[in-house]
This record gives C-alpha cells, sequence and structure tokens, in this order.
C-alpha cells in the first residue's frame, strides 16, 4: 500500500479519505495543509509567497517519510489501527518540538477531526501532544495578567481590547501559526492542545524552528510581513482625549503646548467629529475651517490625525448608495443594524476590495486633500453588539469562517490608498489586527480599558505577547480610557505611572475618556457625543504637569534610540518593546517574568504599577552589567534588586557602555 508521494516539492499522504501536503514555507519551516475528497482549497489567508528552498524529501517506507527543512523535521508515520497518519516535528538533534497526537490504538483517536457542516464546509479540530512543562507566548492580545499561556483556553476572535493573532512562540525551540481565519478556540491544556475552527475548509498551520527567540520572530516575519519604516512623527508625543469636539479647542490645545515649549508631534482628533457615522466627513458646525485648521498645526509641527469608524448609519449620506451597490456587511437575518450607537448603523465590507475603492476615495476628498496623512481606524473587529458572528456574512465568506481577517483588510484599505498616492512610511493606529495586519502599517493600541491598576498591569502583559505575535508597533490610552476623573488624586498618581511606563512604548500617546464629562448639543438641539475632561498635561495640578513634562522631553532624547528600533522592526520584524527573554534567551528566569521588559536592546523598563507603591523589585538579566539611569549606579546582573520608585521616576536600567546620555535624567 503506497501512502506517501514526492512531487513539485511537497510531501503528499492519502489515507481514508484524507489528504495532506507538506510544504517548505521559508527557511527552516514546513507548511501543513490538509482537506477530505482529495482536493485541498488553494490559497494563503495570511502566508507571503515564500522564497523557495529545497527540501531534503525521504520516503522511508510503506509506513513512514520525512521532510527536512533546515532546523526543521516532519517525521510522518501512518499508524497499524486504522492507518491514521501521525506528524511529529523535531530539530536539528532530534528532540521533539511538537507532536500530532497518535490514534491511541482502540481509542482511534483523529489529530485532524473534521465534522461535516451543512454547505459543504467542516467543523475542525486538530490536536497535539502537550508537554506540560512547555511555555508558551503570543496569541494577540488578551485582558489578562498572564504571561506564559500554557494551560490557558483562549477565544480565536477579536472584540474590543482582544486582538486574536494564533501565532505562539514555544521555549522548546519553535513557532507555531494557525492558518486559519476562522472564529474559533485553542486550548493549551496540560494532555494536549486542540485548535478548534467553527467552519472552515481545510486544516491549515505553518511551524518553523530556530535557536533563539529572535530568530524565530524573523522567520514569522518574513512569511507574513514587515512594518514600513515609522515615520518621524511616530517617535515623539501624541496629545489626544475623548473628544475635542471644534476646531478652536484643538487649535486652542496645540497653541497652548507650542507656547509651553513642549514638543508634541500628532493631535488626533476623535470620533463624531462627522454629521452621521458613515459621512466620513468634518461636521462644518464644529470645524468650518479643516484646511486652515490642518495647515496651522503643521505650521507649530504637529501632524492632525482623525477617527475614522467603519459603521455606516442608517441615515448617512452613503448608506443607501453602499446598500445597493453591496458594500456593506451582510446580516444573515433579521433586522439589519449591527451595533446601535447614535443610530442603527451597519459595518462596511472592508474583506471587499470594491469597498476598500469607494471609502477610501471618500477619504481622500474629505480629509486627505486637508492636508490630512494619518487615520486613527476605530472599531476594527469590527463590534458587532453581541458578537454573534455566525450572523453575519462578508465579501470573502461568512464571519464564521473568515471573520478574523476584517481588522487587517481594514487597514489595507487605509495603506493600499495611501501607497497610490506616492507615500511610503505610513502608520494608521488600529484597534485590532490579525497576522500580517503589520505589514498594512498598523500600529496597534488595546482598545477602551479601564483606568486601574489591574488594567495597567495588563497592558505590560498584552504588549509583550502583542510584539511576540508578529506586531512590533503597539501602543495603550495612557492612563486608560475609562473611569478616569481629573480630580481623584488616585487617579493622577496612576495617570503620572503610566505616562512614565508610555514614555517607553512603540508609540506614546496619551488617551482617555476623562471625567466630568460635558454634553454637546448642535444648534438642532440634537444631543451629540459628548467631550470629556481636559486631558492634557498642565490639566492635573502642578506636581504631575512638571513629571509628565519631563517624561515628554525624555522621549524627545530617545528619538535618535527609537528611530534605530524602528529600523530593526521594518527590516527584520523585530518588536521594540520586549519580553526579557527575547534578549536573554538562555536564561530561564526572564520567561516568568513580564512587569519588565526590554525597550530595544539596551534598554530595561520596571513600571511601577501598584497602587501608592514607592519602590519595586526589578531582576537584572544574567550578561550584562547594568546602570540605574537615575543615579548612574551600577548593578551585577543575575539578581533581583528593590529600587525605589519616587512618583517622579521609573526603575530603567542601561546596558553598561550603552545609551549613558539618560543618566541623571530618569
Amino acid at each position: 500500500m503506497n501512502f506517501f508521494e514526492r512531487k513539485d516539492n511537497c510531501l503528499y499522504f492519502r489515507g481514508e479519505g484524507e489528504l495532506v501536503r507538506l510544504s517548505p514555507w521559508g527557511q527552516n519551516a514546513i507548511r501543513v495543509e490538509s482537506a477530505l475528497m482529495d482536493q485541498i482549497p488553494a490559497g494563503e489567508i495570511a502566508l507571503l509567497k515564500a522564497e523557495s528552498v529545497q527540501p531534503e524529501i525521504s520516503l522511508l517506507d510503506e509506513r513512514h517519510a520525512q521532510m527536512r527543512n533546515g532546523k526543521i523535521t516532519a517525521n510522518l508515520f501512518v499508524q497499524p489501527w486504522g492507518n491514521g497518519l501521525q506528524i511529529t516535528f523535531t530539530d536539528r538533534a532530534g528532540k521533539v518540538l511538537l507532536q500530532e497526537i497518535s490514534d491511541g490504538g482502540a481509542l482511534t483517536r483523529k489529530a485532524r477531526s473534521f465534522q461535516h457542516l451543512s454547505g459543504g464546509n467542516y467543523r475542525l479540530k486538530a490536536t497535539f501532544a502537550a508537554d506540560p512543562n512547555e511555555k508558551i507566548f503570543g496569541m494577540g492580545q488578551y485582558q489578562q495578567e498572564i504571561f506564559n499561556l500554557k494551560g490557558c483556553n483562549l477565544e480565536l476572535a477579536h472584540r474590543n481590547s482582544q486582538a486574536s493573532i494564533p501565532f505562539y512562540l514555544s521555549d522548546l525551540g519553535y513557532g507555531f501559526l494557525w492558518h486559519n481565519a476562522a472564529i474559533g478556540e485553542v486550548h493549551f491544556g496540560l494532555n494536549t492542545t486542540e485548535w478548534v475552527a467553527q467552519s472552515t475548509k481545510k486544516l491549515d498551520y505553518w511551524i518553523t524552528a530556530g535557536d533563539s527567540p529572535s530568530e524565530i520572530e524573523e522567520r514569522f516575519a518574513a512569511v507574513t510581513g514587515k512594518v514600513p519604516m515609522m515615520p518621524e512623527y511616530g517617535l515623539g508625543f501624541w496629545q489626544c482625549k475623548l473628544r475635542y469636539y471644534e476646531q478652536e479647542q484643538v487649535l486652542s490645545v496645540a497653541r497652548e503646548y507650542k507656547k509651553r515649549g513642549i514638543p508634541v508631534d500628532v493631535i488626533v482628533i476623535d470620533y463624531y467629529h462627522w454629521p452621521r457615522c458613515g459621512d466620513w466627513r468634518f461636521d462644518t458646525e464644529y470645524f468650518p475651517d479643516p484646511k486652515a485648521m490642518v495647515s496651522e498645526l503643521k505650521e507649530m509641527g504637529i501632524q492632525t490625525m482623525v477617527s475614522f469608524w467603519p459603521q455606516v448609519d442608517w441615515r448617512s449620506e452613503n448608506f443607501e448608495e453602499m446598500k445597493q451597490q453591496g458594500l456593506l456587511v451582510k446580516s444573515h437575518a433579521g433586522v439589519d443594524a449591527q451595533m446601535v450607537f447614535h443610530g442603527n448603523n451597519v459595518f462596511l465590507d472592508a474583506t471587499n476590495p470594491r469597498t476598500r475603492e469607494y471609502v477610501w476615495e471618500k477619504c481622500r476628498q474629505n480629509y486627505v486633500d486637508c492636508g490630512i496623512d494619518l487615520f486613527w481606524l476605530d472599531e476594527a473587529e469590527p463590534e458587532f453588539t453581541g458578537y454573534a458572528y455566525e450572523m453575519y456574512r462578508l465579501y470573502a465568506g461568512d464571519v464564521s469562517e473568515v471573520g478574523n481577517i476584517y481588522p487587517r483588510e481594514y487597514s489595507r484599505m487605509f495603506y493600499e490608498g495611501q501607497r497610490r498616492l506616492g507615500r511610503e512610511e505610513i502608520v494608521n493606529l488600529v484597534r485590532c489586527a490579525w497576522v500580517g495586519s503589520q505589514r498594512y502599517g498598523a500600529l496597534v493600541w488595546s482598545g477602551d480599558i479601564w483606568s486601574s491598576y489591574e488594567d495597567f498591569r495588563k497592558q505590560i502583559c498584552a504588549g509583550l505577547h502583542m510584539g511576540i505575535s508578529g506586531i512590533p508597533w503597539w501602543t495603550t490610552d495612557i492612563g486608560g480610557f475609562h473611569g478616569g476623573n481629573i480630580h481623584d488624586e488616585n487617579f493622577k498618581e496612576l495617570l503620572v505611572r503610566w505616562f512614565a511606563f508610555g514614555t517607553f512604548l512603540p508609540v506614546m500617546r496619551l488617551h482617555g475618556f476623562r471625567q466630568p464629562s460635558e454634553r454637546i448639543f448642535n444648534r438642532a438641539g440634537e444631543e451629540r457625543e459628548n467631550t470629556g475632561a481636559d486631558n492634557e498635561v498642565w490639566s492635573y495640578g502642578q506636581e504631575a504637569y512638571e513629571i509628565m513634562k519631563k517624561f515628554i522631553f525624555i522621549r524627545e532624547s530617545l528619538r535618535d534610540y527609537t528611530r534605530s528600533l524602528m529600523r530593526e522592526a521594518h527590516e527584520k520584524g523585530t518588536p521594540v518593546m520586549r519580553a526579557l527573554f527575547y534578549e536573554f534567551p538562555e536564561e530561564k528566569a526572564c520567561y516568568n517574568i513580564w512587569d519588565e521588559f526590554m525597550f530595544g536592546g539596551d534598554i530595561l523598563v520596571a513600571p511601577v504599577c501598584h497602587e501608592h507603591a514607592f519602590s519595586r523589585e526589578v531582576y537584572l538579566p544574567q550578561g550584562a552589567l547594568w546602570v540605574h539611569a537615575g543615579t548612574g549606579e551600577r548593578y551585577e546582573g543575575g539578581k533581583s534588586y528593590l529600587i525605589a520608585a519616587p512618583i517622579d521616576t521609573i526603575p530603567v536600567f542601561l546596558r553598561e557602555g550603552r545609551q549613558a546620555y539618560l543618566i541623571g535624567k530618569i
């Protein structure tokens, strides 16, 4: 019986109506695809065409075959009970990296289980044996204080503040991509790892091996894409709040920063500067001359970013045409109101190329022609009311099958429009991402989080996971989004601590819906979205002002260094905010630490993220001597130290001999 076939650089298995194909996909990597009925649907939902490599394929005997591609080997075994295929991946030394479950003999389990659905799709479950001591990192952004994901159950779906990116890095020396955009779940159990797709046509995953986390990350970036080069205005301080509701308010804030001599690279105009969702233009009642506003801001050296929502209100000037042209997400049944907020809204279909062209042309006319180059792509999941994913269909397919690509295609809409204008250094702020979003200039922020120390800590963890997941550009609302009262002394303390942390993020952006807010009514008496309390650095009293101003200038002094990190991200896919183990992979202790991080290779940052704490324990990795950036004091690596942290500072350590210009500033 002939189970295996070698053809076109690939290795095939056929058995029990299943066709499995293994392909070399980039250096040190293998892609596995499987489907029923002797046909594997073509196409790549996220992977780019990989460089051509020549694997070593061996048909060892009737039941054994092997594919070796550099540092990874796939060993295929046809089990005697039922002829089920089991694949085991090993490194160059023969160490097992990952192994599909066996059939269990009389248990007749299936590593790749297809359950038929009406319409020709399948509910898919792929199951791997688990090493209970393995450590797993990545998978995007989940709001939890858990660094090692071993033991976690994760939803493979997006929500406001949740970005599901199904790639993980293992401390065993491999990276794994679940190459499937279906709504689903993953269970990193102690006995098995199970991946589930609610609706799909095939199994598809990619695995790579490497000698270090950085090597694995660079292999992943090579097959999914890299960020553009960050523009110069991405290196400084960004000012934002919910919301600057009219033109003079925006200009008065910018003028005050200019008067005080505080550098601002970007000022952000939040949502409902438009008449209705889906109009995608300034409301002339509040912004009578946006072109003049943008021009004055540019004269001050400040770029303007505007919020964009993918919702289209039934009353929007564009709704009827977009509905008629088939440019909207479609509800399978019931009233077509996919989000109710200031009216009934449906979402534009970012997976439809005709939608992307139509919407970008509106933005070009109404924003770009006013001089605006930056867009804030909110609601990017998108935020279906109730997240009933099975209710909706996209141009690309049912949301249950392909819905997780939405935020990536949303970023793509703006990136490709800007590229057509000849721009290359493109960055757009976006609330969600999927595999490949980075190549479309996506700067992801962590969504509408609460202003609490618990949420502060969660953002540190989320930022590290996002960097591992292939998203080098990540940030958070400094101070949190919900619940911060500007008159609350405890909130002021939290804000200052968060501000110091934000100084060492890929992008430093102050934002939030500060309380008490003010109700806004237009001339017709209609209530518009509220404007929050003031959120400028001088809004919180003199002590907080002096501290925040200090950190803005520290960020300015980092500009050359930050630019070099952005170039690494652009050229190699390297995260800017890095887990300690990324720089110190041989040190086991670093795989357990998530409340410290490396800002690039030279700067260790230890945020103060507990209420009323004025010191904290800091672990300094082995293999380096460390210099306290505030005092200049030298510390030996491989130890923990109790470090004083007055309210006006943050524990920051420099590798000895590097970035010494920071000493005494922090």
